[in-house]
């Protein structure tokens, strides 16, 4: 059975495109024959929203029952209330008592690591589970990155959100010196790109040139689309309802270069063969 790889798709800053990503990406792993697992991981329920499961507060066992179980130590299985969504990927839902979950993490014992030992027993089977963090850098987050091997930090093509992308590199840095020792950034992903205007071309230049010598920026870009957006109102993703767009076409770029680098690092990390 392969190792599964957890990545975290997180920006503390809103609408930068990663619920999306955590669907697009997910769905095109699938599609390349990998056994996917979607964790909502945002109080607000929006991937499990977009992925058709329109009332999430109407769902009996979310993320939030599992978090529960662990902090009190109760038994649970670990898929108990995974959904199974037609594009072939698993999901852990999410809905609003997650909010306060998070608040009763801050007493609890091992509180950043709740969600890792949810997920180190609800990940066998799986080649990739992707967690969808909320916009913010609370203790849900922190129990993603603490859970997860990568992140992905969808980016969207503007001044203000470009900037704020520091705070979200400290905090990675924080997380890894004190909790989770391997955690590394897969790649910053370009999102919301509008090819039209100076302003997006001269941002992507930026980062790329700015943030490239140390993080990796994905060539992989997302533009702007209409038809991106409507992705939620039908419960599918983008390689549903229009697989011949340049979104599905980026988000299937993604999946190569992710797929692409961990072949790269299995291929480093194998043990020579002795002669």
């Amino acid at each position: 059975m392969s190792r599964c790889k957890v990545v975290a798709i997180a920006n503390q800053k809103g609408g930068t495109g990663k619920t999306t990503t955590a669907a697009s990406l997910g769905v095109a792993l699938a599609m390349s024959g990998k056994r996917v697992l979607l964790i909502d991981a945002d109080p607000q329920g929006d991937l499990t929203a977009s992925l058709g499961w329109r009332n999430p507060d109407a769902l009996e066992t979310t993320l939030a029952t599992h978090l529960e179980a662990v902090a009190r130590d109760e038994p649970l299985e670990p898929d108990a209330g995974i959904l199974k969504h037609p594009e072939g990927v698993d999901l852990m839902p999410a809905n609003i008592e997650l909010s306060g979950t998070e608040v009763a993490l801050v007493t609890a014992m091992n509180r950043e690591r709740t969600l890792k030992a949810w997920l180190d027993e609800a990940k066998h089977g799986y080649d990739y589970a992707l967690i969808d963090c909320m916009p913010s850098l609370g203790m849900l987050a922190v129990n993603a990155l603490a859970a997860a091997d990568s992140v992905i930090v969808p980016v969207q093509a503007q001044y203000l959100p470009a900037k704020g992308m520091t705070q979200l590199v400290k905090t990675i840095g924080r997380v890894k010196r004190q909790i989770n020792p391997h955690l590394e950034i897969e790649g910053v992903l370009l999102t919301l790109v509008d090819g039209r205007t100076n302003l997006a071309k001269q941002i992507e230049a930026s980062l790329r040139e700015g943030y490239g010598k140390t993080l990796r920026v994905f060539g992989a870009t997302v533009p702007l689309a209409v038809r991106a957006a409507e992705t939620s109102a039908y419960g599918k993703s983008i390689f549903q309802h229009d697989a011949k767009s340049p979104v599905a076409a980026a988000y299937a770029k993604l999946a190569e270069e992710v797929l692409e680098d961990a072949q790269r690092k299995r291929d480093t990390h194998r043990p020579a063969v002795a002669r």
